[in-house]
């Protein structure tokens, strides 16, 4: 990662040294940097909320359709889907929340960047090449998962909902309903980016192909069993919608290290992990011209 140095005595601070060029800056210049960047973070999700405020009525009808599609949410009123209120405040929080999540995804191409941008300095030449690629596949990665949990949200809605009694009326909370569609959204969202992360470690040399293979079993259990507890719904369809995926991704994964390690193994020596500056280790076999030299020893 980056080197914290403090300048050299006499060193002009406004200009850009060959440490600066290379990712290595004083630590208040860090600071300073840092601030900058989470303050243009901090500007596109201000934007974001203004937007999403605007815009609340579209949005909370998108993400309400999954409840309103259920013939439970209708039956105060026929033909209209009802929401209770608890609180005074509560729509006026609700609002806020409901903007604030859209700010996070639609401003999250200026936040990633200024993450990303950040970091960037800081990472070795191989390092920046994968993470790259990476941080593209992960937004496409997340919003598929968000639009899975999306699509069986009724499903698992219509099961939870089932076992209510005869002389029972649903009546949800906007509240309670916009918590547990944020939940549902959120954990299939990260839950897809877990395999990708498995193959970042993979190719940066943290995570072999081979304990991944030794343990595939354990993992693919704790799989289940944390969809099983992270799905807000705790139905078994919502689990298994979120465990086959997660899975699925996981087999994709190992077989992409499999590829990847064998390609290194049929090329050579992969010294893809280690820095710029580092060097490789060297073989313990002796070479030809170590032998050659021996044979060639007046004294023998």
């Amino acid at each position: 990662m980056a080197l914290l140095k403090w300048p050299k005595p006499g060193q002009n601070r406004s200009v850009p040294s060959e440490d600066a060029a290379e990712g290595r800056m004083p630590l208040m210049d860090h600071l300073r940097e840092l601030r900058n960047r989470l303050i243009i973070a901090l500007l596109g999700l201000v934007a974001g909320i203004i937007i999403g405020l605007v815009f609340f009525d579209p949005i909370w009808a998108f993400i309400t359709k999954p409840y309103c599609n259920l013939p439970a949410s209708q039956v105060l009123r026929k033909g209209e889907c009802t929401f209770a209120i608890r609180g005074v405040f509560e729509a006026f929080f609700v609002n806020l929340k409901v903007a604030a999540l859209f700010a996070v995804v639609v401003s999250s191409p200026v936040w990633l960047y200024q993450i990303w941008a950040f970091v960037t300095p800081g990472l070795y030449r191989n390092e920046k090449r994968y993470s790259a690629t990476f941080l593209g596949m992960a937004i496409p990665l997340f919003l598929a998962g968000a639009a899975l949990a999306y699509v069986i949200m009724d499903k698992g809605l219509s099961i939870l909902l089932g076992f209510a009694p005869a002389n029972a009326i649903p009546l949800l909370e906007m509240d309670d309903y916009l918590t547990y569609a944020l939940v549902m959204l959120i954990i299939f969202g990260v839950s897809f980016e877990l395999p990708l992360l498995m193959v970042f470690l993979n190719v940066i040399g943290v995570l072999p192909r081979a304990t991944v293979a030794a343990h595939r079993r354990m993992v693919i259990f704790i799989m289940f069993v944390f969809a099983a507890i992270a799905t807000p719904s705790t139905d078994p369809f919502s689990m298994i919608a979120l465990a086959l995926p997660m899975v699925l991704l996981f087999a994709l994964a190992e077989g992409f290290m499999y590829l990847r390690e064998r390609r290194a193994a049929a090329k050579g020596d992969d010294f893809s992990h280690l820095s710029d500056d580092e060097a490789s280790a060297l073989p313990d076999e002796v070479s030809p011209l170590d032998s050659d030299t021996t044979d060639s020893d007046p004294a023998k």
